[in-house]
């Protein structure tokens, strides 16, 4: 993995100071290289996380005669088929490395590779033929992509602080990204919670040439019609899923130069890639897990029982309350996004770990609930179809009393609070019928809010008329998850709790749950196999219950979760705390209402952060990251990286008349 960043000019030459100071911004992206590449009008920064021919691969990359330029974040895993291809049509390879099939690749098909690609990336092409700059992301939205204008200019970069480097771009909250954060758990793309700052869309690319700028969606989730799906044959299905995994965890755990370990939650879905792993290759195995000092978070039990089973050496992190508090800044400063749970802070933590145990790369589980329907929010859209079919059914509204067994304050300790709850908008013709409850309960979140940060228009609307024509005809669970890999997949489990904590610490993350075949594979299923009952992911336990321990295959679902107001309150609170919740600072951030604020955090305070209500937490939690993210983006209080001394230079951008170079070093 690596970071990327750049520079289009309109009319000066690009600044290569400013390209490096961006590089510094995304030094702990990229620790192993850096370069960068500039001519007349384009200059591409690259930081290296050397995983793939660590010994060659210095980007930016060219082709054979130099028109043809990449700076690249990702993998594509499927590079040496591509190369294969590309070699047999005459195009000649200098190194090894799955960067230099980008540019070769796009040579011979053009936007057209994009959907040959089988991997995670984000990339911007300079083509200097044509004057065309591509920004490229893959499917899922595994890498970021942001970028802005400015004076003339537009910026590109992995990470929203590589663009602030440049004094010239603006440094405040964008509103309706806020909105949106306060709906969805994150903004939806191409928006993002900063002003003037957009992201490239999943399975998108956006070429700029001749002041032109056109976005073009290449890759969307797609499913079939309700009664359209393959036949019915349970076993056969499992089979075909059982297939693809095990050549995607392969080829993910395979097609690397540096060891790479794996990520053991207790839960089902990295259960079934280290045990993939485990079972299919010859290599000894690292895994790494993460524990909890509060027994109602921890799923250690789990994770040892699995660890038996496959005989790896084990690396274990136990997080407390307080290391949550002590990290969170930190944490916030990389993910960039207003956080409505600690979760992403405790994964930082294993991220370090897994560095400091002298790995660069772990496959983890990332991307099965969204792909095999493993999130309680499916097995409510079943139990809330089944009782919107006949909403006056006293029976059938008692479905919902079968939801959420694992949780400790389940609603269903009251079980009439539940029935209402879930009740709620029971309009089947909705095609957002699945998550009104959800989006519901964040969207009280903005009760807080002042004024001046109140936006008008719904947000829900806005994501509704996205969903393609075709989604008319999905069954309702397709519906459901096209709403997760539009919002909270890309938004918040692949970038604030999985990239940007990963790459904190200089680790890249692979998932085979997110295999393009794997993918359509599970899409054209039918949902009742996904959801057999009201047994998430049947058909993936079906496919692995001869190598998973019986005790981690039939456990009931329980989502990651870490503690989050008590994690500021229950062992006394950080210093930071008062600092950026203070009257003064929550007035000067604009967002909230200082008086709600702090009755919010005496009560957390009163309580120790026990007890809150699930509403609270996100409550608290969120004013927390927005006032750390205006100190520490919009006021600026945060030392940006140094920035390297580039290992390799490109330069053919002319500093004065006649003058023409090129310095490689």
């Amino acid at each position: 993995m690596c970071g990327i960043c750049g520079v289009l000019a309109s009319s000066l030459i690009p600044d290569a100071e400013l390209v490096q100071r961006m590089m510094g911004a995304l030094s702990h992206r990229g620790p192993d290289g850096s370069g960068y590449y500039r001519d007349e009008r384009v200059a591409l920064g690259h930081t290296r996380l050397a995983i793939v021919d660590t010994g060659h691969g210095v980007q930016p990359m060219s082709n054979e005669d130099g028109q043809v330029w990449v700076t690249f974040n990702g993998e594509i895993f499927n590079h040496v088929e591509l190369r294969a291809q590309l070699s047999g049509r005459g195009h000649e390879f200098r190194t090894h490395c799955d960067t230099e099939v980008i540019v070769h690749a796009w040579e011979e098909w053009g936007p057209a590779a994009f959907d040959r690609f089988n991997g995670q990336w984000a990339f911007a092409l300079w083509d200097r033929r044509s004057g065309e700059l591509v920004l490229c992301r893959d499917r899922y939205g595994v890498r970021p992509l942001y970028y802005t204008r400015v004076g003339g200019r537009l910026l590109f970069g992995s990470e929203m602080k590589a663009l602030f480097v440049d004094p010239e771009v603006t440094r405040e909250f964008d509103l309706v990204g806020l909105d949106e954060t306060l709906t969805f758990w994150s903004p939806v793309a191409p928006r993002t919670p900063f002003s003037g700052v957009k992201q490239v869309p999943p399975g998108s690319y956006l070429s700029f040439r001749g002041g032109t700028e056109r976005l073009v969606r290449y890759w969307a989730p797609e499913f079939p019609a309700r009664g359209q799906e393959d036949p019915d044959d349970l076993d056969e299905h499992a089979a075909g899923l059982r297939e693809r995994l095990i050549a995607a965890t392969k080829l993910r755990f395979e097609r690397s130069d540096v060891p790479v370990g794996a990520y053991v939650s207790g839960g089902l879905d990295s259960a079934v890639t280290a045990s993939i792993i485990s079972s299919f290759t010859e290599v000894e195995l690292d895994t790494f897990s993460l524990r909890f000092s509060d027994a109602e978070f921890d799923e250690g039990s789990y994770q040892e029982r699995l660890i038996r089973s496959l005989g790896t050496k084990h690396h274990t992190v136990t997080v407390t309350e307080r290391d949550i508090a002590d990290i969170f800044p930190e944490v916030v400063w990389h993910a960039e996004h207003p956080l409505l749970r600690t979760a992403p802070a405790p994964m930082f933590l294993l991220s370090r770990l897994v560095r400091e145990s002298g790995y660069k790369v772990v496959v983890t589980g990332e991307g099965a609930d969204e792909v095999l329907a493993g999130y309680d929010v499916f097995r409510e859209t079943k139990v809330r179809y089944f009782q919107g079919r006949n909403p006056d059914s006293a029976l059938r509204a008692r479905a919902v009393e079968l939801l959420y067994p694992w949780m400790a304050r389940s609603p269903n300790l009251a079980p009439a609070f539940s029935r209402g709850f879930f009740g709620r908008h029971l309009d089947l013709a909705d095609p957002a019928l699945s998550h009104r409850p959800r989006w519901d309960t964040t969207s009280a979140l903005k009760a807080m809010l002042t004024d001046d940060a109140r936006i008008s228009g719904d947000a829900t609307s806005g994501l509704t008329r996205q969903m393609p024509d075709a989604s008319r005809t999905w069954d309702p669970l397709a519906r459901a998850q096209w709403l997760e890999l539009a919002t909270l997949l890309p938004g918040y489990v692949l970038a604030s709790q999985g990239d940007r904590m990963l790459m904190a610490n200089s680790i890249e993350g692979r998932f085979p749950f997110l295999d393009a075949e794997v993918g359509t594979y599970a899409n054209a299923m039918p949902a009742r196999q996904k959801i057999l009952g009201l047994d998430e992911k049947h058909l993936l336990k079906r496919a692995f219950a001869d190598i998973i321990p019986d005790e981690v295959l039939r456990r009931p679902k329980q989502p990651y979760r870490a503690p989050d107001a008590a994690s500021f309150f229950a062992g006394g609170s950080p210093d930071w705390l008062a600092d950026v919740t203070s009257e003064a600072a929550v007035t000067a951030a604009g967002i909230f209402r200082p008086p709600i604020v702090a009755r919010l955090l005496e009560k957390a305070r009163r309580l120790r952060g026990a007890g809150l209500s699930n509403t609270d937490n996100m409550r608290l939690v969120a004013v927390l990251s927005v006032q750390l993210l205006h100190r520490l983006v919009i006021e600026g209080d945060h030392r940006p990286g140094r920035p390297p001394s580039p290992m390799a230079v490109f330069d053919h951008a002319p500093t004065s008349a006649g003058d023409h170079d090129c310095i490689r070093t």
